[in-house]
């Protein structure tokens, strides 16, 4: 997103295209029994551990449609985080938990596909003693909200499957909920697909306490953050930040489709070099805005050595940021000086400056990694077909010049040969949109490197969200958009996940570069 603009509240980020209704459980299986009151652990065969095909077994079990918030409660009513942004499977990690309340229930469910319900329950630990912490203070110079809390309780995830979690806080006196994201990630992930988790673009949007890489009291540039820490709760979706919108419903369509997954974060990526060896695609989820240098140099590793890379959503990769430790651990927080990036003592030093890829020194602009570029905020506009006949639209039925209203936005990217740009390149949708009175284009391409990798980039934010789309559209929340766009982008979301769960794409599908054709003297 932008500066200049408020990054809006819950309902503001509805409206825009920022955010979403959060994904429903539509699962009417009997939920999985509970593990009994603090167990730790839950059991092997409730906790479902991996076999010889890991997400085979994990999916044949029984969901748990109840794992949703109903009763979030006032401001402070139960709220926390996790020392560990991601754990391996048996590792201890801590919750920092503040409440009023007596006593809580802590609840961790993994997100995924059960047979339609979209989680499980996999541990709960009941009638932990409740604490309430300090109020947060803000760091004079950076103004970084610290909080301070002490950790309330250890978690063992011992028999965890590996994925995507989200921990449910209940306060026991009814009083309210919260989530808490967790990922439990993969130690290899040679021949799997790649779920990348974007914690670092979640904790930018981040507003509790007041301040986020995008605002401060003013509600602006002026008193917004210089850097973020995870060691606060999130403001949005009742503690889930980004990841009921830009992440859950991609997480369920691929495990609805049985590949083989590995799960990690942008953070994880760029602390292991090697975390992507052998990998057959990494996919870079609906938000992905903000990625240190060391992250993007193992993603773009991984696609010269023949890893397929799906960018499922728009602005990704456009911030350069820098992870500092906090008191409570290595890469707890998220530095971002952006058009202050000069000021950035760390710059000063001699990292890289913290801004804008494309900007300030050392300028590399994105394009060279995904094919397109952002271009724009906001927008709403109708998704156009271009070439019917490519692989990613098999199945779809669709014929050139097909439109799906409000399929682009809020943000876009398009191929721009004014940036580095990757040949052969092939625009497969190329959508009209006009952004602030200014006329340009929302791009899907495909292009392919000489390692065989191929990567694809919708070229719109809403794409991930849209998975969800199952009615008649219409209405704010879901921006208008309607089964026929989620009939669309399902497909060929299925289609891009299958083709790059096969190794490197551009060996069976070779990019046909027309940017000629689509925008004449290329």
């Amino acid at each position: 997103m932008t500066d200049g603009r408020a990054a809006p509240s819950r309902r503001g980020l509805l409206g825009l295209g920022l955010m979403a209704a959060a994904a429903t459980s539509c699962g009417t299986r009997t939920p999985d029994p509970h593990p009994s009151p603090d167990s730790g652990a839950a059991s092997p065969q409730r906790a479902g551990l991996r076999t010889e095909n890991p997400e085979k077994t994990e999916q044949a079990l029984p969901g748990t449609p109840d794992w949703e918030i109903t009763n979030p409660g006032p401001s402070g009513a139960i709220e926390g985080f996790t020392d560990r942004v991601s754990v391996l499977p048996g590792e201890q990690l801590g919750l920092h938990v503040s409440t009023p309340a007596a006593a809580y229930t802590i609840s961790a469910y993994r997100i995924g596909w059960y047979g339609g319900a979209r989680a499980r329950l996999i541990w709960r630990r009941e009638h932990v003693p409740g604490t309430k912490q300090a109020a947060p203070h803000v760091d004079g110079t950076t103004r970084t909200v610290l909080t301070g809390w002490q950790r309330t309780v250890a978690v063992d995830t011992s028999g965890w499957p590996e994925g995507a979690y989200l921990v449910r806080l209940d306060a026991e006196d009814g009083s309210g909920q919260r989530y808490v994201p967790l990922t439990v990630r993969s130690a290899t992930t040679a021949g799997r697909t790649v779920v990348m988790s974007a914690p670092a673009t979640w904790q930018a949007y981040n507003e509790w306490g007041g301040y986020s890489l995008y605002n401060g009291p003013t509600g602006g540039l002026a008193t917004r953050s210089l850097k973020v820490t995870f060691d606060r709760p999130y403001g949005y979706d009742h503690g889930a930040g980004l990841f009921l919108v830009y992440e859950a419903p991609l997480v369920a369509l691929a495990e609805r489709l049985g590949l083989p997954l590995a799960y990690t974060t942008g953070i994880d990526v760029a602390r292991e070099p090697g975390l992507l060896h052998g990998a057959t695609a990494v996919l870079s989820l609906g938000h992905d805005e903000y990625w240190s240098p060391e992250q993007r140099a193992n993603v773009v590793a991984a696609r010269d050595a023949g890893t397929n890379l799906a960018i499922l959503g728009a602005n990704c990769c456009f911030r350069r940021v820098r992870f500092e430790p906090s008191d409570v651990g290595p890469d707890r927080t998220v530095v971002c000086y952006k058009d202050a990036w000069a000021k950035d003592p760390g710059h000063q030093a001699g990292a890289p400056a913290t801004t804008d890829f494309r900007a300030g020194s050392g300028a590399d602009p994105e394009s060279s990694m995904l094919g397109v570029i952002y271009d724009g905020y906001p927008v709403d506009a109708p998704y156009v077909v271009g070439s019917p006949d490519h692989w990613a639209f098999e199945g779809t039925g669709v014929a050139a010049g097909a439109s799906f209203p409000h399929l682009v936005g809020v943000e876009y990217d398009k191929v721009d040969t004014a940036f580095p740009t990757p040949r052969p390149i092939e625009v497969i949708a190329h959508s009209p949109v006009v952004c602030e009175g200014r006329h340009s284009y929302a791009d899907t391409a495909y292009y392919t490197v000489p390692s065989g990798a191929g990567v694809f980039a919708t070229g719109t934010m809403r794409w991930v969200e849209t998975l969800d789309a199952n009615g008649p559209g219409g209405t704010s929340a879901d921006h208008g958009i309607d089964a026929k766009a989620g009939d669309l982008v399902r497909k060929v979301t299925e289609n891009v996940l299958r083709t790059f769960a096969a190794g490197p794409a551009g060996r069976a599908h070779p990019a046909r570069d027309n940017l000629a054709a689509v925008y004449g003297g290329q």
